[in-house]
Order: C-alpha cells, then structure tokens, then sequence
C-alpha cells in the first residue's frame, strides 16, 4: 500500500515538474518573441525618436500609493512635451482608464502637459483606454490613427509596439526614460507575463476591445489625419 502511494505522490511530482518546465519555456519563448519583433522599433532619447503627426500616451497614475509622484507618469509627460516642442510630433493622443469620477487618467495627462506649454488643441483625450490593447484598438479604429510613435517606458514599449504593429498600424517607440525606480522589478515581472498573454490575446481567444463606440478621427490642422485625399491616393 505504502510502495503504491509513494509511486503515485512520485508520477504527480513528474506530471507537475513537467507543467512547470513547459510553463516556463512558454514564457520565456513568449518573452523573446515578443522582444526580438519589436526591437528594430524603439529608440532611446527624445533626439533619436523617429517624427510622426501623432504620439500616443499611455495613461498611468499620477501618483503613487505612497503618495509620491509617480516617476512613470513624469517620464511619460517630460517625453510627450518635449517631442511637442521639438516639432517631432503635432498631436498627442492621452489614452488611459477613467472608470471612476475620482480617477481619470487621462485628465491628468492633459493637464500636465498643458502646464508643460502644450496647447489644447494639440491634445485628445481618450477616456476608454483600459489597457496597452484597448488603447491601440482605439487608436486604430476608433481616432483612425494608422501611424504613429508609442511613448512609454523601455519595459513597456515591446508589448505595446507588439500589439500596434500586429494591428497593421505602423508604429514606433520613444523611451520615456525615468532612470532606476524602486520595486520596479514588480512592474517588469507583470509586464513579462503580460507579453506572452497578449500572444494568446492576438492570435488564440480573439480578445476585442472593451469599448469601441463611433469613430471620431483626430483633427490636425483642420484637417482629418488620415487625409482621405491621401488614402483615395493609395
């Protein structure tokens, strides 16, 4: 009796190191797939960012739990204005969560860039950005933003740039480059499990975006980006 239950705890032991060994040759095969695809599209340094008409900022909390200033957000900010006043990018499109009436991220973001020198009119907020995916859904056929640069940190770019390019837009990533913050390895844990998940989002269970509504195309100089002169053209 004791031989048979101690062959059966020894199969269980098997059957359970062989889940794990292939659980982390999914993630780390996820991992690389989703890195070595997207590094030929991210540039370190605002002087280095390739110029586009729009950026896209992904929204984080302004603050953190300790009730500090997220440096995350600061980056994302500091990037964003600086590529507006360099002339690299004509509008910014703020994409983040506002699920509640005392959390809107979104709502920060313009208000920081505005006190950065960023005018109104070169801002559009989207308030349905609940996450990296729903926020290049959204962008893609919700603002009709076919080409764009991502702006967000060095961790998160991969990911982001994965989902855009699979989406057939033609993106690029900026660094918004915040230096060594505290119990960030939190953040690129979860961003590591994060990228082999968005492969199943693409390709295996057809994830759709939260939220899509009416398209509202993002107006630049009085004039509807994408150009519909310019796509009859093509």
């Amino acid at each position: 009796m004791m031989q048979r239950l101690l062959g059966g705890m020894k199969q269980l032991l098997m059957v359970l190191g062989t889940l794990l060994l292939l659980t982390v040759m999914l993630w780390v095969a996820g991992n690389l797939w989703v890195l070595s695809h997207s590094a030929p599209y991210i540039e370190a340094g605002v002087a280095s960012c390739q110029s586009q008409r729009i950026g896209v900022v992904f929204g984080t909390s302004s603050w953190t739990r300790t009730g500090v200033r997220n440096p995350h957000f600061n980056a994302r900010m500091h990037t964003a204005a600086r590529l507006i006043h360099g002339g690299q990018v004509e509008h910014l499109l703020l994409s983040g969560d506002n699920r509640t009436r005392s959390y809107n991220e979104p709502r920060a973001m313009w208000r920081d860039l505005n006190a950065r020198g960023v005018a109104p009119e070169q801002l559009t907020m989207d308030f349905a950005g609940f996450s990296t995916f729903d926020t290049l859904t959204r962008a893609r056929d919700v603002f009709q933003v076919e080409e764009a640069v991502l702006i967000t940190q060095r961790w998160h770019l991969p990911r982001a740039i994965y989902i855009a390019r699979a989406r057939g837009m033609e993106v690029t990533g900026c660094v918004a480059n915040d230096g060594a913050v505290a119990g960030e390895w939190r953040l690129r844990l979860r961003e590591s499990l994060a990228r082999v998940a968005t492969l199943g989002d693409l390709y295996l269970w057809g994830r759709k975006a939260y939220f899509l509504g009416p398209a509202e195309p993002i107006v630049i100089d009085e004039v509807l980006w994408p150009s519909p002169l310019i796509d009859a053209g093509d």
